[in-house]
């Protein structure tokens, strides 16, 4: 087996790697696709069980399929790399996505909404509106100018003393619409003072 196919068994999914038996939808693994490029891309191993066992794919289709998925169910289109491997007797695809430089993407679902996803641990999860935000920020050149008023060096201070805050709990402590609280943490992100960090329940934030 190539070195690298027995890596890739070895570690397991993550942030940055995932395993799927086939291609069910183009729309399911559009969602991995820009969850990737939202975050450090990634790769996508076709033909692995989610237990590490090798099932193998029919090239051709799930190329198709593929394909599919990252110009027609992204936006932007993703530019991927498929490699083709047999391990075991079976094909093998591993599918580089690479981390986008015109975030945020989006992915369309199976009714045509378009939807932002991020990788965290390794799942692809919805992104927050406050996620998105800073994502779209990221495009911006001069992110020093953001202003450090009061409630910017309170969230600070709170976090250096405390390990984790919420959007709800900065509406409440300084008084103000979730929109102005989260505009606030995306500033904060941009500068890179405080982290976002993403659960399929909630969304948190922390000193760096």
């Amino acid at each position: 087996m190539n070195p690298l196919l027995r890596k890739y068994l070895k570690d397991g999914e993550s942030t940055t790697l995932d395993f799927k038996q086939s291609v069910s939808s183009a729309a399911k693994i559009a969602k991995t696709m820009v969850s990737f490029s939202n975050t450090h891309g990634g790769v996508l191993l076709m033909g692995v069980r989610d237990n590490r066992t090798i099932c193998g794919v029919k090239s051709e289709d799930e190329k198709y399929m593929l394909d599919m998925a990252a110009h027609f169910y992204c936006r932007p289109e993703i530019d991927i790399e498929i490699i083709e491997h047999i391990a075991e007797g079976k094909t093998i695809l591993e599918v580089k996505v690479p981390a986008g430089k015109d975030k945020p993407y989006y992915a369309k679902d199976e009714d045509g909404k378009w939807w932002v996803y991020v990788r965290v641990n390794d799942k692809s999860l919805l992104a927050s509106k406050t996620t998105v935000d800073f994502l779209k920020r990221q495009k911006q050149q001069n992110p020093d100018t953001v202003p450090m008023g009061p409630i910017e060096r309170g969230i600070l201070d709170y976090l250096s003393k405390n390990e984790r805050i919420a959007l709800p709990q900065v509406c409440k402590m300084f008084n103000i619409s979730r929109r102005r609280a989260s505009r606030i943490l995306v500033n904060l992100m941009s500068l890179d003072v405080v982290r976002s960090h993403t659960t399929e329940k909630l969304e948190y934030y922390t000193g760096v």
